[in-house]
């Protein structure tokens, strides 16, 4: 998930930067700021005056008399569209405001996903080995997730506290209703103190 998250905010600068630069460049052309301002840009450089066109015209008349030129075009808008909607769909979903709970057909009963959230961080603060927690629900709220993060006191045994940690996710899952829980656990351990020698 973390992997995923970091690709997208690559992808998504480098996108930006893309879209900064035309924009500019657009900006730039449209606004006559070369002249304006007494600059030169380099040879070759596309869109210097108010008139010119990303296409020059000549190039216009040659593709626009291509039969598959169109169909050629309206394909790659139609791939890049579906390229862009299929990762629109793969982004993690946001937190859930209100969770279903209960096991009872028909009924419909919500809590609070922040509120469970927190109930759950109460409960693992309280775990042996333990210093700090925090637990965030994620996904549909009829099938959620948990996303917990625990800080070990130094010298704690992992080992005890995921012990811990898989019997109280357990329970808030039996609390709920839910038949299934996944959870995703990140580990730190906090820092030691100084150590004074006497």
């Amino acid at each position: 998930m973390r992997h995923l998250t970091k690709t997208n905010r690559v992808l998504l600068a480098l996108l930006g930067l893309v879209l900064l630069g035309g924009g500019l460049l657009v900006l730039a052309s449209g606004a006559d700021l070369y002249r304006r301002w007494n600059l030169t840009p380099p040879a070759g450089w596309p869109l210097t005056a108010p008139h010119d066109v990303l296409i020059p015209r000549a190039d216009q008349a040659r593709w626009g008399d291509q039969g598959w030129w169109w169909v050629a075009a309206t394909a790659a808008l139609a791939l890049l569209l579906l390229l862009a909607l299929t990762w629109l769909l793969s982004q993690p979903r946001r937190r859930p405001r209100q969770l279903s709970v209960g096991d009872t057909p028909g009924d419909d009963v919500r809590v609070n996903g922040h509120a469970l959230g927190q109930a759950l961080t109460t409960e693992l603060d309280v775990l042996p080995g333990v210093r700090r927690s925090r637990a965030r629900f994620f996904g549909p709220s009829t099938r959620p997730r948990v996303r917990i993060d625990l800080t070990l006191e130094p010298g704690g045994t992992p080992e005890h506290v995921l012990t811990d940690l898989r019997d109280a996710v357990d329970r808030a899952r039996s609390s709920a209703g839910w038949d299934q829980l996944p959870k995703e656990v990140r580990l730190g351990v906090a820092r030691h103190g100084p150590h004074r020698a006497e």
